[in-house]
């Protein structure tokens, strides 16, 4: 990898990333995965010797291939580099980084430009869920600018609606592992829940919080953590996951009442530190926790009438609206959000 190699550092929703074609990294698993430790400088708390930005929502990468699959236009994996431990993870997706794949499937010529918008049909490795994202192309040609805001992200662009099917389950096998709303762990209410992200949902108020903590008063409080990584080691395998000691996934969700106006509030760990926002999959799954007859979020949260119904999930930064359309039977049928992406380099990163 002395001559480098060709990627595109692209902003997907509030994560930042490289974007690789998968016929440009190594194929074997062990040296892409030893190539983009040095690419990312991990493992070093600054990652100062790579393109990392010492979070790990700066520290993620997209491969992306045209896809065989029927229907589906490209496939995606996502990897997540650590950024101080030697550890590259495909265990969890990313909706964030979901964002720019569209993009740049379509600047890399995989799919052609279909009109003024192409819908890009996505199918996720991590999970095997599929997604399909809408990108503008005016004149066949990607647009980034324009008048779609997302909190998390200073200024506006263009927006990409994402659609997510068949996300229930993706990575525990069903919605609700243990087949119940509720469950105790330590003592502790919890649900444990997937869909599209692993989560472990707790009240914040069971830990003498009021929910409205920043997250560096959180990462700081070394009792807090220690008390949820010892909920998410006994999680793991109720959820189907095996021993979680170096996995990505559950996430561990504190939920609280809503204090601006929408259905309820989130702090979210991913996994070890708080997330200064909350991920794409992360908010779907607490949206639908909402939605269960039981639970920390579904006692605390408001609800909205009609449907589909719009849940604005607050976050230390603002609030993410996910949009969940109920079946007949009252199970989240499909859920979407609405993103943004921007092109930041383009060009060749070496290791």
């Amino acid at each position: 990898m002395s001559d480098g190699v060709r990627a595109m550092w692209m902003r997907g929703g509030t994560s930042k990333g490289g974007y690789f074609l998968a016929d440009d990294l190594p194929s074997d698993p062990v040296a892409r995965d030893a190539f983009l430790l040095r690419v990312m400088g991990s493992p070093d708390p600054r990652q100062i010797d790579g393109m990392g930005g010492a979070d790990p929502l700066t520290s993620k990468i997209a491969v992306v291939r045209k896809s065989d699959r029927p229907g589906i236009d490209v496939d995606y994996l996502f990897l997540q580099v650590f950024v101080d431990q030697p550890v590259v993870t495909d265990s969890q997706n990313c909706g964030n980084l979901l964002a720019g794949v569209g993009p740049f499937a379509i600047e890399r010529g995989l799919i052609a430009p279909a009109g003024d918008e192409t819908p890009v049909r996505i199918f996720m490795e991590n999970t095997r869920q599929i997604a399909v994202a809408t990108v503008a192309t005016p004149g066949g040609i990607v647009r980034y600018d324009g008048e779609a805001r997302i909190d998390g992200v200073p200024g506006t662009g263009a927006g990409i609606p994402i659609v997510f099917r068949e996300t229930a389950g993706s990575t525990c096998g069903a919605l609700l592992p243990t087949g119940r709303a509720m469950e105790r762990i330590d003592g502790y209410r919890v649900t444990l829940i997937d869909n599209g992200m692993p989560c472990v949902l707790l009240a914040a108020s069971d830990f003498g919080l009021t929910g409205a903590e920043t997250p560096n008063a959180l990462d700081e409080n070394t009792a807090l953590k220690a008390k949820l990584e010892a909920i998410r080691l006994k999680a793991g395998p109720l959820m189907n996951l095996g021993d979680v000691t170096t996995k990505s996934v559950p996430k561990m969700t504190l939920v609280s009442p809503a204090r601006q106006g929408g259905a309820i509030s989130t702090r979210s760990f991913i996994p070890h530190h708080c997330h200064k926002a909350i991920g794409v999959l992360g908010a779907v799954t607490v949206g639908t926790a909402c939605l269960l007859p039981e639970g920390p979020a579904a006692e605390i949260c408001e609800v909205p009438d009609g449907n589909p119904k719009t849940l604005s999930i607050e976050h230390p930064t603002g609030e993410f609206s996910v949009i969940a359309r109920i079946d007949p039977s009252g199970a989240v049928e499909e859920a979407g959000v609405l993103r943004t992406a921007r092109k930041l380099m383009d060009g060749t990163v070496f290791a």
